[in-house]
């Protein structure tokens, strides 16, 4: 049987194609192009009307060929059963490879993708984020190991020390935060002492609001809060500048001179942190029990002496010693986050942005597990 574009144009106006359907056989010849798309369309569709199962394709008497023509051949043939018989006719490459390409589109239109199950989705999301945050942790873990490295190769050598980038980095990561460490402890010393009075009264207990605020201040919340104002305040900043300087190509100058740029910009902002931390972490402790004696003097009135009094005579110094001594540690970490962060920008001013941002959440979050984890530890110690 042999349908021709005559029976539907008496005058084409250049040569159409044509398909031939001879027993088992169906031929395709002819230009199959936009221009003659409507008369391909009809014959494609009486020729559908027949039983096309089993049949062999003949694409060699193919002329041009454009998108439109092939979205039929595809349309007729199927996908699998076209590409099949490209490789084995001799039709020029270039016919060959946009039909390849048409029926590629089309078979994965024809066939989307099957809807996934929520529950394996979900796992499959869960397991994502483990994924990243192991990989987070094993780069952590390493730009530890590349600091403490770096750091212990140029303490037996003073000529290496750099006095001047550590000195601006404690007066901008210590001083400038002096005030607003002092104020937000005082705020948060009074709150303490207000609550423990309003609750302790109801027991006939309100002199132990004294016991409450020296105890949560000198073991807990002096070092947590200068931590989180540090990792708020300092950590964003050592990624901005260490980020800014990559996207600026800084980074590859210090290398091209032979410098080494944890030596340079992360060991003096380290020892900076080590250093400022403690500082703030007492000015905290003051600040807020100071904070609860005005609160205490106001409302409960105990007079300031006799709130030192019951300070040195029911809170050892190991509240101290635990409260002060995880400031070193917490100050380590928001620096070497805040530095990984910044090595990690991308090239872009975006990039920088989302990094300043990591680096914060990533600081908080650390300074609040570790915590977790010593206030856990220093209780079954009995410390």
């Amino acid at each position: 049987m042999t349908i021709s574009p005559q029976q539907h144009s008496n005058s084409p106006e250049r040569s159409s194609g044509n398909v031939e359907l001879n027993g088992s056989a169906l031929t395709f010849s002819g230009d199959w192009t936009l221009a003659n798309y409507t008369i391909l369309a009809r014959l494609v569709e009486q020729v559908q009307r027949n039983n096309l199962s089993n049949v062999s394709l003949e694409v060699s008497q193919l002329g041009r060929v454009d998108t439109a023509g092939a979205s039929l051949l595809v349309k007729l043939a199927g996908s699998t059963a076209l590409v099949h018989a490209l490789r084995v006719s001799d039709l020029g490459t270039e016919q060959t490879a946009l039909i390849t390409t048409v029926a590629s589109a089309m078979e994965a239109t024809e066939h989307p993708a099957p809807k996934s199950n929520p529950i394996l989705a979900f796992l499959a999301s869960t397991g994502e984020k483990v994924t990243a945050v192991a990989r987070l942790a094993w780069l952590l873990a390493g730009f530890i190991g590349e600091t403490l490295a770096t750091l212990f190769y140029i303490l037996p050598r003073p000529s290496r020390w750099r006095f001047t980038p550590f000195v601006a980095a404690v007066h901008d990561t210590g001083l400038n935060a002096l005030p607003i460490v002092a104020l937000l402890t005082f705020l948060v010393g009074a709150v303490v002492a207000f609550l423990g009075a309003t609750v302790l009264q109801d027991f006939g207990a309100t002199i132990y609001t004294v016991n409450l605020v020296a105890f949560s201040f000198l073991r807990e919340f002096g070092v947590l809060l200068a931590a989180i104002l540090l990792a708020g305040r300092t950590a964003s900043s050592f990624t901005a500048h260490i980020g800014a300087m990559k996207v600026n190509e800084e980074l590859d100058a210090i290398r091209t001179l032979g410098l080494n740029p944890v030596e340079l910009l992360v060991v003096p902002k380290v020892l900076a942190m080590m250093v400022s931390l403690p500082v703030l972490t007492f000015v905290g402790m003051i600040s807020g029990m100071i904070g609860g004696a005005v609160v205490c003097a106001i409302t409960l009135e105990i007079p300031p002496s006799q709130y030192m009094a019951i300070v040195e005579r029911d809170i050892g110094l190991t509240h101290f010693l635990v409260g002060i001594g995880k400031a070193p540690v917490f100050a380590f970490l928001i620096a070497v986050i805040g530095c990984l962060e910044g090595f990690k920008v991308s090239g872009s001013a975006q990039s920088v942005g989302e990094h300043t941002t990591s680096s914060v959440v990533q600081s908080i979050f650390m300074v609040i597990l570790l915590d977790s984890i010593a206030a856990l530890f220093f209780m079954e110690m009995g410390w």
